[in-house]
């Protein structure tokens, strides 16, 4: 089986004998309803892919689409001129870049329809008489697909506010022209990572249906189960012999490193296409969504947020909270859901709430990985670290531990951990280890337990251990084991079979790092009271 990896041609992609996920049973329902369309979903997701078995359609390829399921719905198979736009190739963070694009497109279409237009115009009027010449000399409605419409003003987002006005005055001017042309469209479908509703580069347009959350459609981008069972059941045979487990371990597995996106209430589960392809045409779990484009757009609205990703994360939000854009640096939880590293994982239908949390173990292992060098700049790596302290867990060596904590606290710059008052110092130490723990989570058992008497720091377990963490600012180890006795948080675990380490550490606001480590085993079995 050949894997369509980085393919994002429907031709190329059939044509070549690559793997096809039919989809097109949903894009004949999709283009018999209304006629303009937009449609949020995370990068890599399968966006270009969609536009480009779009625009094959509306061309009228039929062979393209022999076997398919909608060689059976289609009987017309009509050919409409397609206007399609991608803005995923270029940078935009070189001024005049956007403007140089556009009058490209609109100098090939005008010499394609024969128009001799002033070019003085603005490229929104010419794209207006280019649409209307197309319908007059077809016969035909025009198609206008526009692929990630929003790359122009995340490149810039808040890195250059002029650049970033002059762009949405560019394209309010010319996706302004939808708005007059009505009659002259047959279809038109907008995709981006961000939702346009609350931005000024869509006033004056005729408001296109947002299909983002509709259950409908809420797979028309991604891998449900049923899909990953059906297209590939013989390479997640081949994968489980090669790991050595058993087929249902290496579903779970997959599950949990690339399943768990939902798009509305529903709570279909979607994979993440790119890195299914990519661990089956690698043969290999890995991170590689997260590692195929750094969200440094995030990372910089982050700076400017004045809560923790803890306090984003696990929580139940209005949809209103999450679901508008509004270009606000002060409030980046939509752009941290729409692009896809925050997703849907519970509704409250009486309240009409969304629980947000992160979708799988790979953005979690990647997102706070990225965040936690960006908040912390340690000098040591921050993934190299994670798997020496993996696998001291995973061997039960609670002191090397304490080392590992202490020379990476010691490695983060003074100048970030430099907190002037008691609650800031509070803060960024509980923020400080949230990071740690959560980046340790996605390799062991992790939780953050509220028991009957309190609420213990951390407990991560691994096949053969179990550790209880209690941390203290500014306090003593001995008191932190005092709470984890005095608490019965080891209690649980009376009979488990597994060692139990205690652990009472001090984290020093002077230093910045480990002030005291103690450390107190009980073999199984034991009173752990």
């Amino acid at each position: 089986m050949k894997f369509p990896i980085g393919i994002q041609s429907f031709e190329r992609i059939i044509e070549g004998g690559f793997v096809y996920v039919d989809k097109t049973a949903m894009i004949y329902d999709l283009t018999h309803e209304s006629n303009i369309y937009f449609l949020s979903r995370p990068r890599r997701f399968g966006k270009s892919l969609l536009v480009s078995t779009l625009e094959n359609y509306y061309l009228g390829r039929r062979e393209l689409f022999k076997g398919l399921a909608i060689e059976k719905l289609e009987t017309e198979w009509n050919v409409h001129p397609v206007f399609h736009v991608d803005f995923n190739g270029a940078n935009f963070t070189q001024e005049g870049v956007l403007e140089m694009m556009l009058k490209d497109y609109v100098d090939k279409w005008e010499k394609q329809y024969g128009l001799q237009t002033n070019p003085e115009l603005e490229v929104g009027l010419r794209f207006r008489d280019i649409l209307r010449a197309s319908h007059e000399q077809t016969g035909r409605r025009a198609v206008v697909l526009i692929d990630e419409y929003d790359k122009p003003l995340l490149d810039v987002l808040d890195t250059d506010s002029g650049l970033e006005d002059r762009h949405r005055n560019v394209l309010k001017g010319f996706y302004s022209v939808f708005k007059g042309v009505d009659s002259h469209l047959q279809f038109v479908l907008l995709t981006g990572v961000t939702k346009f509703s609350q931005v000024s580069v869509f006033s004056g347009f005729n408001q296109p249906d947002d299909i983002s959350m509709d259950a409908r459609y809420e797979t028309l981008c991604g891998i449900t189960q049923d899909e990953l069972e059906h297209y590939f059941a013989e390479q997640i045979v081949n994968m489980a012999r090669q790991y050595g487990v058993t087929l249902e371990e290496m579903y779970r597995r997959l599950k949990l490193q690339y399943d768990g996106y939902h798009f509305c209430e529903k709570m279909t589960d979607v994979y993440n296409p790119f890195s299914l392809l990519n661990a089956f045409g690698k043969k290999q779990l890995r991170n590689y969504w997260f590692s195929s484009g750094t969200p440094t757009y995030l990372i910089r609205l982050l700076a400017h947020f004045k809560e923790n990703m803890n306090e984003l994360t696990g929580k139940y939000y209005r949809p209103e909270e999450f679901i508008d854009y509004k270009a606000d640096v002060e409030q980046p939880l939509p752009m941290i859901y729409q692009s896809g590293y925050l997703t849907i994982k519970d509704y409250d239908m009486r309240r009409n709430r969304f629980l947000l949390d992160f979708p799988n173990n790979e953005v979690k292992d990647g997102f706070l990985t990225a965040l936690a060098t960006s908040y912390l700049q340690p000098k040591k790596r921050v993934e190299g670290w994670v798997d020496d302290v993996v696998d001291a867990l995973e061997d039960g060596e609670a002191d090397t531990l304490c080392t590992l904590f202490t020379s990476f606290l010691a490695s983060i710059p003074y100048t970030m951990r430099r907190k002037e008052d008691e609650p800031e110092r509070e803060r960024y130490f509980q923020y400080t280890f949230y990071l740690i723990l959560r980046m340790l989570s996605v390799y062991t058992v992790y939780v953050e337990k509220a028991q009957s008497q309190g609420r213990v720091d951390c407990v991560i377990e691994t096949p053969q251990y179990v550790y209880i963490f209690e941390f203290k600012l500014d306090g003593t180890a001995a008191e932190a084991l005092q709470q984890i006795e005095a608490k019965g948080y080891a209690r649980e675990y009376a009979s488990d079979s597994r060692k139990l380490f205690k652990i009472g550490a001090s984290f020093s606001s002077e230093t910045g790092t480990i002030g005291e480590w103690q450390v107190l085993p009980s073999f199984p079995h034991q009173d752990t009271v």
